[in-house]
């Protein structure tokens, strides 16, 4: 019946004559100042709410209503509080249609097992965006073989980046793009100490993670990147994890770290050399941006796609919904249509931003190319600041409009960088941690202790590495392992 209807609203919304009385049947319907009956969807969204959010919702749902007959209603909630508040939200049986998830907030995994999240298989079959998004996305969004959310396609994989200031790259000819490895740091770290007494030679924070070459389907226990054997591990049992830290303690002593690196928060003011960032193509730009002055560039490692990477932002249906057909109409509808996609990313043209004159040598360089606009956004100083939200929390990213002072191909870069980027040998496997919960449960308050310290040098490993493994072990991390062993070698033959 659902799958019968689902195809009534996708034909009726597509040519855009969706009709008042069938919409009644859809869900709550209320009434527009056109006199139109419309329903109101719901969003939880993760991000600070803007000062200029009712002005673009408006305009948003003039369009929407137009060629949905739906209406939005979000609320948005701080990075910081949206796990919390939103497992308020779904706990107390609250209203709502649509909400932000992903594998780091308001978890994905865990709320789609719950069944908080409704199975989308049907509602998406013959929709736009299912052909259009990258199948690897949809591969990721399955749960026990169903989807429970659509992915905001941008990059796939996990790409740890050295983030170099250009200034001091280019003063000291240092070069970066051959540095890659924590230990290729070194020399350069000597340099930028003996010869720039007020810069920080590595700049890290309390959320520095050292390089780790692992899928950590439960931190700290994963699988290598590269063992197709699928042996699951205890990061901190490697020998590559036991030589980063030793190299990562060296590098404090020898004064190449701030000191404060253990609890320090990320300070715009301070003067580095170079940071680690989780990046993507061109995130120098944003970057640099952020920061006030030019960065470079380069990947600590290959590209390696993950459960976790390639589920970095999702939209979930609520599976109380009384309409999940419109809202999947409406998130095909973000996905596929160029104006309203970049109305939310931008707001307003004329209000928030204006286009930017491209070449004609540009424009003809982009005529006819998938992910290549021939407009660039450039942001009206001051108004843009009145609206500016997270670009991947409401829709993908391949049909929003480039800033000015990015390449007009930038997502054919993506797109590129997407096709190129390797599967890690996990990939697809969802690990069911209920028969350990009780174990699994303590690894966080063990990393919390020791993690910070160990992974900044501001501790000795050999010994407080000791420390970490006897409280793991106390904890119950050899019977996780082996629980997660046995799950993946049952997988294996599934595949």
């Amino acid at each position: 019946m659902r799958k019968e209807f689902a195809e009534k609203c996708r034909i009726l919304a597509v040519a855009g004559i969706i009709a008042s009385g069938i919409l009644t049947g859809c869900g709550k319907a209320q009434e527009s100042e056109t006199g139109r009956e419309t329903v109101e969807l719901v969003w939880y969204q993760l991000g600070e709410t803007q000062k200029d959010a009712d002005l673009v919702l408006r305009k948003v749902n003039e369009y929407t209503v137009d060629k949905l007959g739906v209406s939005l209603q979000i609320i948005s909630i701080p990075g910081g509080d949206y796990t919390q508040k939103m497992q308020t939200v779904i706990n107390t049986g609250s209203t709502w249609d649509l909400c932000f998830t992903c594998s780091w907030a308001n978890d994905y995994l865990q709320n789609a097992n719950k069944g908080v999240f409704l199975a989308l298989d049907e509602l998406l079959e013959d929709t736009e965006m299912y052909q259009n998004i990258d199948e690897r996305f949809w591969k990721a969004a399955q749960v026990q073989g169903s989807i429970y959310g659509v992915p905001s396609e941008k990059e796939l994989g996990n790409m740890p980046m050295w983030v170099f200031t250009k200034e001091y790259v280019d003063k000291y000819n240092i070069p970066y793009e051959e540095l890659h490895e924590l230990e290729d740091l070194e020399p350069w770290l000597e340099v930028i100490k003996e010869n720039e007494p007020d810069v920080v030679p590595l700049y890290i924070t309390k959320d520095y993670t050292a390089p780790t070459y692992m899928d950590k389907i439960l931190d700290p226990v994963g699988i290598e990147y590269g063992d197709d054997t699928l042996t699951v591990k205890n990061v901190f049992e490697t020998e590559r994890m036991k030589e980063t830290l030793r190299t990562m303690r060296k590098y404090y002593q020898a004064g190449y770290i701030n000191q404060d690196a253990a609890i320090a928060s990320d300070d715009k003011a301070v003067k580095r050399f170079v940071t680690k960032g989780d990046g993507q193509p061109y995130a120098e730009l944003i970057w640099g941006k952020d920061l006030g002055y030019e960065v470079v560039t380069s990947p600590i490692m290959d590209t390696s796609i993950t459960n976790s990477s390639a589920r970095g932002a999702l939209t979930a249906v609520n599976a109380q919904s009384s309409h999940p057909e419109e809202a999947v109409a409406l998130l095909n509808l973000i996905n596929t249509d160029e104006y309203l996609r970049n109305l939310l990313n931008y707001g307003i043209e004329g209000v928030h931003w204006e286009r930017v004159a491209v070449s004609e040598a540009e424009a003809e360089k982009a005529k006819g190319k998938p992910y290549i606009y021939d407009t660039r956004v450039k942001l009206i100083e001051g108004a843009s600041r009145n609206y500016s939200v997270a670009y991947w929390v409401q829709g993908g990213l391949f049909n929003t409009y480039v800033l000015e002072n990015e390449p007009l191909d930038k997502w054919a870069v993506f797109k590129e960088f997407n096709d190129a980027s390797e599967e890690a040998p996990s990939f697809g496997f969802d690990f069911d941690v209920e028969p350990v919960s009780t174990q699994a449960a303590g690894f966080r308050t063990v990393l919390d202790e020791f993690g910070k310290a160990l992974y900044t040098g501001s501790v000795d490993p050999d010994e407080y590495l000791p420390k970490l493994q006897e409280k793991l072990e106390t904890t119950g991390i050899q019977k996780v392992i082996d629980e997660m062993q046995r799950q993946v070698d049952e997988w294996k033959e599934t595949r």
